[in-house]
């Protein structure tokens, strides 16, 4: 039982980093900024690396638990944490634990239990992974959402990146968001039934409202941001189911940005979107003290086109 001469507990510090290719971050000084940031544990999305090309070192003293998936090159979600998570959960059943100080892989078990309702068509891509932490009753997962496309009545020939591909893209996108839904509802009250907190973390390829992106008004026949894709998180989030961290930190103002595009100036001009999260049930999400975005402060300094969303948790007022 704590006394009063106990010194109070220091908050647990969440990292989510979309590094868009483990390698390439290495080299753009991502163990610099996890030196510096010092996170409890960290939540990756596009690790995009087969597990034995992992650079040696890269996630300095913690352990990382790594679902690379089956995609070569795409994909690939991790969770690094101070110990071994007590239990880890992925769609196919396979992660990997690389341990600090250059040990071989080893692969750990992962059962995820039953699957909802058409989730096991992603199962093999690389695009989550769930870990129960050991010194905290907190389940922590990782996405990495699909990014898709428009629908069909929406693409244009020639005012087009990609070639039309008659809404495709936006369809399985959608597809993935109705069992996604699913899945997320069961995996967040499996964790509260065994008496953890559940915080779901990552990339969701998709911006929620007006403050999270900068010209939201042309914004709406642009995927990331189509009026499907923002109610489905509306159906996600509520005070009783899973609250946005950042957002009900900071308040209705625009941004935090957390991704800009390479092209032109739209870092320097702070031309973005916000679509990376921590998504925390209630308690959870109540007892977060510091929240922000780590932007790097010029272009050349990026890590990554996303810049990562840390949150510092309270777990002292949590009850025991």
């Amino acid at each position: 039982m704590p006394t009063p001469d106990d010194p109070p507990p220091q908050p647990l510090r969440v990292a989510s980093f979309n590094v868009n290719g483990i390698r390439a971050a290495q080299r753009r000084g991502f163990q610099e900024w996890l030196a510096r940031r010092d996170p409890d544990v960290v939540t990756l999305q596009e690790v995009r690396c087969p597990v034995d090309a992992v650079p040696e070192g890269v996630f300095g003293p913690l352990h990382a638990t790594y679902e690379p998936g089956h995609l070569a090159g795409r994909n690939g979600v991790a969770v690094l944490t101070r110990v071994p998570p007590t239990a880890v959960r992925t769609w196919d059943g396979a992660a990997w634990h690389l341990a600090p100080g250059g040990c071989a892989p080893e692969p750990v078990e992962a059962a995820p239990g039953p699957l909802a309702r058409g989730i096991s068509r992603y199962a093999t891509e690389g695009r989550y992974i769930e870990v129960d932490l050991a010194d905290v009753p907190l389940t922590v997962a990782s996405l990495y959402l699909p990014k898709g496309g428009l629908p069909a009545e929406l693409q244009v020939p020639g005012r087009m990146r990609e070639a039309p591909d008659g809404g495709a893209r936006f369809e399985r996108k959608m597809h993935f968001l109705d069992a996604f839904g699913r899945q997320l509802a069961r995996s967040r009250k499996d964790a509260l039934r065994r008496g953890r907190e559940f915080l779901l973390t990552g990339d969701l390829n998709i911006a929620h409202q007006r403050w999270d992106v900068t010209h939201w008004r042309r914004a709406h026949r642009s995927e990331g941001f189509l009026p499907a894709e923002r109610e489905w998180i509306d159906a996600q989030i509520g005070p009783r189911t899973l609250v946005d961290v950042v957002r009900r930190h900071v308040g209705d103002v625009d941004g935090p940005y957390s991704w800009w595009s390479w092209m032109g100036e739209a870092f320097a001009k702070d031309v973005g979107w916000r679509i990376d999260y921590h998504l925390a049930t209630p308690r959870l999400a109540r007892s977060a003290t510091a929240a922000a975005v780590d932007r790097e402060a010029s272009r050349e300094a990026r890590i990554s086109d996303h810049a990562p969303v840390v949150v510092d948790y309270d777990t002292g007022a949590w009850p025991a």
